[in-house]
Order: C-alpha cells, then structure tokens, then sequence
C-alpha cells in the first residue's frame, strides 16, 4: 500500500484508477484498509476541487414533489391556501419560516436548501 496525500489532478486520476482495481475488496484486509483509505482521501479532494452547490430552494420543492407523486393541490396541507403555493412556485413570494419547517418535517428537504435566496 503506497498512499499520499491527492495534491495534483494526476494524483486524483491515479487514485481513481486504483479504486477502481480494489473496488471489491474485503473489509479487514490490506486492500480493504487500502480501499476505505483512498476513499476518503479522494473525497476530501473533490470536495475542495469540484463543489456541489445547493439547489434552488423552489427546484428542490418542485424535485420532492416529483420524487413523492404530488400535485401542486397537494402542497396546500404545506404551505397553505391555493394561491399562495402558486405564488411559492412561481418565486412571486417568499417562503416564511413557518413553511420552510412545515416543508422540512413534511417533505424532508433540508432547511439549508430552503433558507437560501432565491
């Protein structure tokens, strides 16, 4: 096992493909520790070079309700009143507080992807 440090984009390339090679290894062996190693050390490394952004707040409304088979109607036990979820999805108005808990506890969409601006 020759790991060190993920520095340069060649050393990344590398590192993929050598998890690539031990993909399959056994946890508790030398390859495993290689494997769960090189992980973290990969992940590490694309969290500084290639960061993911939050979605939209609104995007991430739309998604949930998508992933769950929801219609807009639906999303009144939510927010509230007809209009207003149309005004929610249509960024004509601002999500308060109240919704974003309701659509947190509700829909599981993380607060810190409701809470950004829009």
């Amino acid at each position: 096992m020759n790991i060190h440090p993920i520095k340069t984009e060649k050393d990344y390339e590398k590192a993929l493909e050598r998890l690539e090679q031990i993909f399959d290894a056994k946890q508790g062996t030398k390859e495993g520790d290689e494997l769960e190693i090189l992980s973290i050390l990969i992940e590490k490394y694309e969290d500084e070079h290639f960061p993911i952004d939050l979605p939209d707040p609104i995007e991430a409304i739309k998604f949930r309700m998508e992933q769950l088979g929801m219609k807009q109607n639906d999303l009144t036990e939510v927010i509230g009143f007809k209009s207003r979820v149309s005004e929610i999805l249509n960024k004509k108005r601002k999500l308060t507080l109240e919704m974003i808990r309701n659509l947190n506890e509700d829909l599981s969409i993380p607060t810190n992807v409701l809470i950004q601006k829009y």
